[in-house]
């Protein structure tokens, strides 16, 4: 056999061995892959959530940017992608953002991912984004896994519009003045929890958003899924007698209930009640904040009625 028909055996053995084995672990593959900055979803759990596009296509980049190589390594191992993988982090991502945009700028590939499910929540991914769009770099997506959506299909609440609100912060103080400005918006609201701060971020939540309707979405897509419903605070008694919970935790708070309208006389009630024992402007927030009716509104009526002569009833 001539040394040119050995290498043609060489390569149609080679090409009927393993065709997607050759294809993702390659990035000289048959479809060539366009310069610029991809955001890859990975799963959230379950690695079978992987999409099609994505197991094929992270084989053919340049390099990989991963929050944590070990996690990402593992995925790639499960479905027989090899690539070259590069941290990125919020301890490293002010020494690495200029080393990724670097490369992007010379015509590489790079995909970003995140440990679990898409890339930019909670992770520093954004500024690279930003960074790389104001430089007129190619940006674009590869989407799939979303724990924030996923929690929200599944939580009972209304999905037509809602705010993701990341991590509430840890100390109860920021924690309730975050919830404060959250308080008025019409829509259902989804943060992201820990287990050891769970159910104070729902007490935390019922006493200042109102007992709403809730859910507790805790290691989605993995094999000791769950998902409780509830109000907000029937949710905290049942995780304080239960013990802090474990793995990933996602909460959906129901929006705003619309606030009765109360009648002239019922509002006038209130206030002669409160006026008892509270000043004008004491009183006057009370009575707003039980009716949902305008701060000024009320002050202007709890002002006449102190001025009014009260002679016997």
């Amino acid at each position: 056999m001539s040394e040119q028909q050995s290498k043609t055996t060489s390569l149609a053995n080679r090409s009927r061995a393993e065709p997607n084995q050759r294809i993702r672990g390659s990035k000289h593959a048959e479809a060539k892959v366009a310069p610029g900055l991809y955001l890859v979803a990975v799963p959230i759990g379950h690695a079978q959530d992987l999409t099609l596009r994505a197991r094929d296509f992270l084989g053919r980049v340049d390099a990989i940017a991963c929050e944590d190589t070990r996690v990402t390594a593992k995925l790639l191992t499960l479905h027989g992608i090899r690539a070259p993988l590069v941290p990125y982090h919020e301890h490293n991502a002010e020494r690495m953002r200029p080393l990724l945009l670097e490369r992007l700028r010379a015509g590489e590939v790079i995909a970003l991912v995140s440990d679990a499910g898409t890339p930019l929540i909670s992770d520093p991914g954004y500024r690279l984004v930003r960074e790389a769009a104001a430089e007129g770099l190619p940006v674009t997506s590869l989407p799939g896994a979303s724990a924030v959506l996923t929690a929200l299909i599944v939580s009972g609440l209304p999905p037509n519009r809602f705010l993701f609100a990341g991590f509430l912060p840890p100390k109860g103080a920021s924690r309730r003045a975050v919830l404060a400005e959250l308080r008025p918006v019409p829509a259902t609201l989804i943060w992201f929890e820990t287990g050891p701060r769970l159910v104070a971020s729902l007490g935390d939540a019922a006493d200042i958003l109102g007992d709403r309707p809730a859910a507790v979405a805790r290691e989605l897509t993995k094999l000791h899924e769950e998902v409780r419903r509830g109000s907000l605070r029937a949710l905290a008694r049942h995780y304080a007698a239960a013990g802090e919970p474990k793995g990933e935790i996602v909460v959906v708070a129901a929006p705003p209930l619309p606030a009765p309208v109360a009648d002239a006389d019922e509002v006038e009630d209130r206030l002669n009640a409160a006026l008892q024992n509270a000043s004008v402007r004491e009183a006057a927030a009370m009575v707003a904040a039980a009716t949902g009716l305008p701060r000024r509104q009320v002050y202007a009526r709890a002002l006449a009625l102190k001025r009014e002569p009260r002679g016997p009833r």
